[in-house]
């Protein structure tokens, strides 16, 4: 039901009014020498007492007794209330107000359950409090406010109250919002140095277009237009309009309630240019060296961006030396019959603060050493923004939590001293998993781990990992703790055994078992530089298949290794794996019990011994760890296998990353991946063995493009087929452009991007031509999920060759459940 809230005020004030005179007829006054109430199921005696404003051992006379019955009607609890008198009792007899069971909500789309609910407590209309009529109707009117802010006005609200058994009821708010006004029209009028185009091309606000699918920009909001009356006016101070004003605005909406029309009258003025420029207040810092911050100049023209660009950086560097309420506020001058304003920035410092104490908050797993050790902000010093923000960077970076937020609240009674307050939400880690993934290059698999970035909270990073697939089977242990020392060495290992069969990789067929052990060391050279090296030794066994393993692959093992013997099985294999034929009488041609197993002597192994060391350089400036919007990530790598190794080679490779903000929501990535690699010493001019090839195309490399296809190739005639095997290059460079735009979903680990891939691999430098490059271009999709990472991609390659096998859409997912 409906409820009419001016009709019932007067229903309540004149109950009131009536009863408390009724009282004063019905009862003389008397003395009082005990209280009774009746009536009551929920609220207690001394919650009555407590709003009554009688006492025992007073006289109650008309005026008390209605004073009291007033009293106990606006505490909200009571439907009804009256008095009785037995003998010197007062006697209270009252009718509780129901309590209310149940919220429900629904119909609600815009605003959210949860912030529904959480105002409606506000208003004291939650469930197991006293159910008010009042309240409801106070709620229905905000939400048709709120609404009417949206662009919703043919929204509609019905409360509902069904009563229950024991004074209870349940509430139901039917939500039924409407369309949602669109804007028809948006007119300035007085603007003649520049046209509606060009100033209203930042708003918000706009008619409809062919993306206000997506972008909801004809909704009509009332914020929303108020932001955009903003930006117009900065629009016109940005540029020297002192005077510019906005006269009035006009919102009209059609009797249909559908669409809606934006007036605004504005007045431009005169441009302004700054006659003078002046440093004022206590500046703390010599003033020449506060002037040299500053940003405008006599002369230019009047600019509010400007001056709160140069309000704001000396305010950070004051802010950086300890003082955390330090205000600058640019005082202007206005000489109207010149068109000129003076500007004087009045510094006010305030009281140089020290860190009292950080606090951490959210961080249930990890353990505050953890945290504390990213920080660069440290107890008793002295303040400085510059720290606080660089600590947030890094706690970003760890990849441990989803949201990190540092507030700095000052300490109550000490006006020198503020405490750091870190609030993370952490991500989940830390329990066993049983993962599976999909690739359409070598289709299901299966990996079961134990993978902790954070193990116990301790910041160390352990991974007990068993996959297989159609192409691999491996276990393998690795462990780094990052601080294996104050100063941030970090030391670790790792331990792996895999058998690998490329053919189902799309590169050419060989089989290999591997087996290695590394340790792995890092040291941290600044906030955002490191090295890193490792030294381990390696162990292949590889198997080439006669008739099946590309011959120049045969070829360098043979004289880079010598020759070996043929055998018939892999390793490992038994005469199950080959077929077995049914003998026959070889007279009558009749089958005879029993078969022969065909053994073909085709395969040779070849074992490759290797000390392998590896050494990098890298320069880390990005703001987060899963979606970074800002910075840099460079890396130089270098990876030998050391003088007496079976094989002598190296490689060297550089990756490059750079993300350029465009705006809040707009953001372009770019980045190059160049890797070469050669022999020397004792394996000559052999060049770099084929097993560390470079390979290029699909996910991660060239979209659109089957993964690993590109660059040379070896041909084999296969039962009258040309069987084409990818067999990599030493030479390896790879781009891309990629922006990512505002996700359709409200989740930080979903971004939508368009994107740009060229590149390829070449078998050495001498063959590298820019004829040769492929690129293909496409949307992406990638997805932190609770299940792990996701990435789907469609790309269509514009720059190719007719042999070059492309697949426009590619997709890989895996992790937990």
């Amino acid at each position: 039901m409906t409820h009419r809230p001016t009709r019932r005020l007067l229903a309540l004030a004149l109950a009131t009014a009536l009863s408390g005179t009724a009282m004063a007829q019905s009862i003389g006054a008397f003395e009082v020498q005990d209280i009774r109430v009746d009536g009551l199921q929920r609220i207690s005696n001394g919650t009555v007492f407590s709003y009554l404003p009688v006492e025992r051992g007073e006289t109650l006379d008309q005026g008390r007794a209605g004073e009291a019955i007033r009293a106990l009607f606006r505490t909200g609890f009571f439907s009804d209330v009256s008095l009785a008198r037995e003998g010197n009792i007062l006697v209270i007899k009252v009718v509780e107000r129901p309590a209310i069971n149940k919220i429900t909500l629904s119909g609600n789309k815009d605003i959210k359950s949860e912030e529904l609910l959480k105002g409606l407590r506000g208003i004291g209309l939650a469930e197991g409090e006293t159910y008010n009529p009042l309240n409801v109707d106070r709620v229905t009117q905000e939400l048709i406010r709120q609404y009417n802010n949206r662009g919703k006005y043919s929204v509609t609200i019905t409360p509902t109250v069904t009563n229950l058994p024991l004074n209870r009821v349940d509430v139901t708010i039917t939500v039924d919002e409407g369309k949602a006004a669109r804007i028809r029209d948006i007119n300035i009028v007085g603007n003649t140095v520049y046209g509606d185009d060009e100033l209203r091309g930042n708003w918000e606000s706009n008619t409809s277009n062919w993306l206000s699918w997506y972008r909801r920009d004809d909704q009509y909001s009332r914020e929303k237009l108020s932001g955009d009356l903003e930006k117009l006016t900065n629009y016109y101070l940005d540029r020297g309009y002192v005077d510019f004003n906005v006269e009035s605005t006009q919102v009209a909406i059609s009797p249909d309630r559908r669409d809606m029309t934006i007036g605004a009258s504005v007045t431009e003025g005169e441009v302004f240019t700054i006659s003078s420029v002046q440093v004022s207040g206590d500046t703390i810092l010599p003033v020449e060296e506060v002037e040299g911050m500053l940003f405008v100049r006599e002369g230019q023209t009047f600019s509010r961006q400007l001056l709160e660009f140069t309000s704001d950086g000396i305010t950070a560097v004051l802010g950086n030396i300890g003082y955390a309420f330090a205000e600058v506020n640019p005082v202007p001058t206005i000489d109207r019959e010149k068109n000129e304003v003076a500007i004087n920035f009045v510094v006010s410092p305030g009281p140089r603060v020290q860190v009292r104490r950080i606090v951490f908050k959210g961080n249930d797993t990890t353990a505050d050493e953890v945290m504390r050790r990213e920080l660069r902000q440290f107890e008793g010093t002295w303040y400085s923004q510059a720290a606080i923000d660089r600590s947030k960077i890094r706690l970003q970076r760890l990849g441990y939590f989803d949201e990190v937020e540092i507030e700095t609240p000052a300490v109550t009674g000490e006006a020198d001293k503020v405490d750091v307050v870190v609030s993370v939400k952490e991500r989940q880690f830390g329990q066993f998993q049983f993962g599976l993934g999909y690739s359409q290059l070598y289709g299901a698999s299966v990996q079961l781990s134990l993978s902790q970035n954070n193990f116990l909270g301790s910041g160390n990073k352990v991974s007990v990992s068993v996959q297989n697939n159609s192409y691999s089977k491996g276990v393998s242990f690795s462990f780094m703790d990052p601080y294996f020392t104050d100063s941030g060495i970090s030391l670790g290992y790792n331990l792996a055994y895999s058998e690998n069969d490329f053919s189902d990789f799309n590169i050419a067929s060989y089989q290999t078992d591997n087996a290695s052990f590394e340790a792995v060391f890092g040291l941290p050279l600044s906030e955002t530089d490191s090295i890193s090296a490792s030294i381990g030794i390696d162990k292949v066994d590889l198997t080439a298949v006669d008739g099946s393993t590309p011959p120049e692959l045969v070829d360098y093992l043979v004289e880079t290794l010598g020759d070996r013997a043929r055998f018939a099985f892999r390793p490992g294999d038994t005469a199950d794996a080959f077929p077995c034929i049914p003998n026959v009488d070889p007279i009558t041609g009749n089958p005879i019990p029993g078969c022969t197993v065909v053994q073909v002597a085709g395969n040779r192994l070849w074992t490759v011994n290797a000390w392998r060391m590896q050494a990098g350089w890298a320069r880390d400036t990005r703001n987060d760890f899963y979606a970074p919007t800002a910075g840099m990530y460079n890396r130089i790598g270098a990876e030998v296998t050391l003088p007496g190794s079976d094989l002598e080679y190296y490689k060297i490779s550089y990756d490059f990353s750079k993300f350029w903000p465009i705006n809040r929501a707009l953001v372009v990535e770019t980045r190059t991946s160049i890797g070469y690699g050669d022999s020397y010493g004792k394996t000559g001019n052999a060049g770099l063995p084929f097993f560390e090839n470079f390979y290029a195309g699909g996910p991660g490399s060239l979209r659109g493009f089957e993964q690993n296809t590109l660059g040379p190739v070896s041909s084999l005639d296969f039962g009258g087929s040309d069987f084409r095997q990818s067999l990599g290059g030493s030479f390896k460079a790879i781009g891309s452009v990629e922006t990512y735009f505002p996700s359709l979903f409200d989740s930080r680990g979903i971004r939508i991007s368009a994107f740009l891939d060229f590149g390829n691999v070449w078998r050495n430098t001498r063959e590298f031509g820019s004829g040769d490059i492929r690129a293909s271009t496409g949307i992406a999709l990638q997805w932190q999920s609770p299940m792990g990472p996701i990435s789907i991609s469609w790309a269509s390659p514009f720059r190719a060759e007719d042999t070059d096998r492309t697949e426009n859409l590619q997709f890989t997912f895996g992790g937990q459940f």
